[in-house]
């Protein structure tokens, strides 16, 4: 009883997987089908090539069999003609380099040209020297600090002293006036 009901299920699974999958099986074959007639059109166009280009190779032979001198003679003009074409599209390339060459270097100088307006030595010296005095200043600012910081004590102290006198001040003048009042 437990195995039929099993079994049950796995078919019910079956049914399922396969009305879920079906159209993707389907469409996958279709897909299939249509890449092999494909293939075998592919294969039709490359035989055919083939023997168009084994037709061909038989006209090449039969003619290079039949050649003369004259026939020679042409072939090597058609192909000195061409290597002379070639030759001069490189000359003519070769010339707009040398142009294009020609104005950079005319830049390349112009720049050069601007580079050296500055002296590099001046410029380093002038270095050297401004940092010396940068130098100096720092020095100098570090001393005026200190002096600041000192000054800024003595004048708290002052200040304090001030407070502390004050106080005293009145501390007598409540004194001064208890008595004044007293007597």
């Amino acid at each position: 009883m437990l195995t039929l009901n099993k079994l049950e299920k796995v078919i019910e699974l079956e049914e399922q997987l396969r009305a879920e999958y079906q159209g993707q099986l389907d469409e996958k074959a279709a897909q299939i089908k249509v890449l092999q007639e494909e293939q075998a059109q592919l294969q039709a166009t490359v035989d055919k090539q083939q023997g168009t280009i084994d037709t061909q190779l038989q006209t090449i032979t039969e003619l290079s069999g039949q050649s003369s001198d004259a026939q020679r003679t042409e072939q090597l003009n058609r192909e000195l003609s061409n290597r002379a074409e070639k030759l001069q599209d490189e000359v003519t390339e070769l010339k707009k380099r040398v142009k294009t060459l020609q104005k950079e270097r005319v830049e390349e100088r112009t720049e050069l040209k601007a580079l050296k307006q500055f002296d590099p030595a001046r410029m380093k010296k002038n270095l050297d020297a401004t940092k010396k005095k940068l130098a100096e200043k720092n020095k100098a600012n570090d001393a005026l600090q200190k002096s600041l910081g000192k000054a800024r004590s003595e004048g708290a102290e002052q200040q304090r002293k001030v407070k502390e006198l004050e106080a005293k001040l009145e501390e007598l003048q409540a004194l001064l006036n208890t008595e004044e009042a007293a007597a």
